[in-house]
């Protein structure tokens, strides 16, 4: 077991590219430790060269694997401070034509994964007393898009999971951070799954696959300047519960927000009309 006096110790899962990626070499950056691990260990040979990452493999769809990841990471460090679930997965096509197993799998890896791997750190961190939990959502965890149903699913059921567990996890010392980002220039977009078109849907969902392929490789965001943004709320004494990160998310979520008040608006007078005389 090597020295626990230096730094905090990430267990992220995901890492391969992107933001998983990223955090890694900034958390090592900053004088931390990390286990960056992956479902094919292999892709993060690159990363195991660096001084103060380990690496090893965790399938978040495997609870065995997700096991001998923590207890890999407690051989190294003796503990866990920060986890982040950020291994992810993009099944895009309208609700309609994504078949019952596509969604199953797209909650299996981004909603089932994630609260798996959550609760196999809890009881580490609440022995602790302290620790973060770092869930990576999406604008598309609050809002939602045409051809994006099932990944909507799955955020939403992570959102409503992780804050709920950051009010049962305050009093014990331990954090949670929904992280909500936008548009970012990384591989996540290029390796989404697409599902077989319907013709009816070539004005909502179809649009919505052409505008991501339009938008690969020329996102707005930078994933070096999302995983900074998340070292700096992370030693703040204050951490929000969530957290987005773009302009573009920003926007998009307090369109969002504005719209949904004024329905309640509008409604408001039917809605209190339920109330026994």
């Amino acid at each position: 077991m090597q020295d626990n006096t230096q730094g905090r110790v990430w267990l992220i899962t995901g890492c391969s590219s992107g933001f998983g990626r990223e955090l890694a070499l900034a958390a090592v950056a900053a004088g931390d430790r990390v286990m960056a691990t992956a479902r094919r260990p292999e892709a993060l040979a690159d990363l195991a060269e660096q001084d103060g990452i380990g690496t090893t493999a965790l399938d978040v769809t495997d609870p065995v694997s997700i096991d001998a990841a923590v207890q890999a990471t407690l051989a190294a460090y003796g503990r866990i401070d920060v986890l982040v679930n950020n291994a992810g997965s993009l099944v895009l096509g309208a609700v309609e034509e994504v078949t019952m197993a596509e969604l199953r799998q797209q909650m299996e890896v981004v909603f089932f994964g994630a609260a798996e791997v959550t609760k196999a750190v809890l009881p580490l961190m609440r022995e602790q007393g302290s620790g973060t939990i770092v869930q990576m959502s999406s604008l598309g965890g609050q809002k939602t898009y045409p051809g994006f149903g099932a990944y909507h699913a799955a955020k939403w059921a992570l959102e409503g999971l992780s804050e709920t567990l950051a009010t049962e996890l305050a009093p014990l010392g331990v954090r949670v951070l929904i992280v909500e980002p936008g548009a970012f220039r990384t591989e996540f977009n290029n390796n989404k799954y697409v599902t077989e078109q319907t013709a009816a849907y070539q004005d909502t969902a179809g649009a919505t696959r052409r505008l991501t392929h339009e938008l690969s490789g020329v996102e707005p965001n930078d994933p070096v300047k999302g995983a900074a943004a998340i070292l700096k709320v992370l030693d703040s004494d204050r951490l929000p519960l969530r957290l987005l990160l773009g302009g573009d998310a920003v926007d998009g979520l307090r369109e969002h927000h504005e719209a949904l008040l004024a329905e309640v608006a509008a409604w408001e007078e039917i809605s209190r009309s339920t109330a026994i005389a």
